[in-house]
């Protein structure tokens, strides 16, 4: 049915999104400014646009060293929500973290959340042995990532997610949890058909829905994105 693709391209190209029809991906960044997200968290947003790098005199952060469209948190800000909602989908983006210093105020800590329960961690990982569910690569607090595919940190990674969305039937009862078919770090595979039951960590308790929103992390330490690009599945 072409009718529900039209009417979805038209609320993207609304909310300022870059639809890719020919591909059929959507960019959810302009590069220059967050139209199409709304800021979840008090305080005011710290997101800035620029190129990214490590700050070598304070490692665990990064700064914006130069013009750019790469989007930066140099510190705990608030978190980002996508206008847009999504079901199914195929979610492709790169980010830098800073190193990790646990017990400093600034950490190397952040997340990708799909329908804003459902969160992939991003973190500095990187060493170490074996990774457990809270590190880069995990289903967060619910499954450890299958290798540690994590890059040093001050360099980009890239990271791939196949989501399916939970399943309703007519009354609102759900009949088939969401499901992270494939997540890939760095070209390896951190998760391979997963289940989830319910949200993660904190939002364990959160209502679950057929579609959501992207969210990304801010309110736990430096990190940056960019091409950051979703394939509605559905």
């Amino acid at each position: 049915m072409t009718k529900p693709i039209i009417l979805f391209s038209a609320a993207v190209l609304a909310l300022g999104a870059s639809l890719h029809a020919q591909d059929g991906w959507v960019n959810l960044f302009n590069g220059k400014d967050l139209t199409g997200w709304k800021t979840v968290g008090k305080g005011t947003s710290q997101w800035t646009f620029g190129k990214a790098a490590m700050d070598p005199d304070h490692p665990a952060k990064l700064k914006v060293a130069g013009p750019g469209d790469e989007l930066i948190c140099t510190n705990r800000t608030v978190n980002l929500s996508s206008e847009a909602v999504f079901g199914d989908c195929i979610v492709e983006l790169e980010f830098m973290v800073g190193k990790s210093t646990l017990g400093n105020d600034v950490d190397s800590n952040s997340g990708i959340k799909l329908m804003n329960i459902y969160e992939v961690q991003i973190f500095d990982s990187y060493g170490k042995a074996t990774p457990d569910k809270l590190d880069c690569g995990a289903i967060y607090s619910e499954t450890a990532p299958l290798v540690n595919a994590c890059k040093p940190p001050g360099e980009w990674q890239k990271l791939v997610i196949d989501f399916r969305a939970p399943r309703f039937d007519k009354a609102g009862n759900k009949t088939a949890n969401a499901k992270f078919v494939k997540v890939t770090l760095n070209g390896q595979v951190v998760q391979d058909n997963v289940e989830i039951v319910h949200g993660t960590n904190v939002s364990r308790n959160a209502k679950e829905h057929p579609t959501g929103p992207i969210y990304l992390q801010g309110d736990h330490g430096s990190v940056a994105f960019r091409n950051i690009k979703v394939t509605p599945l559905n």
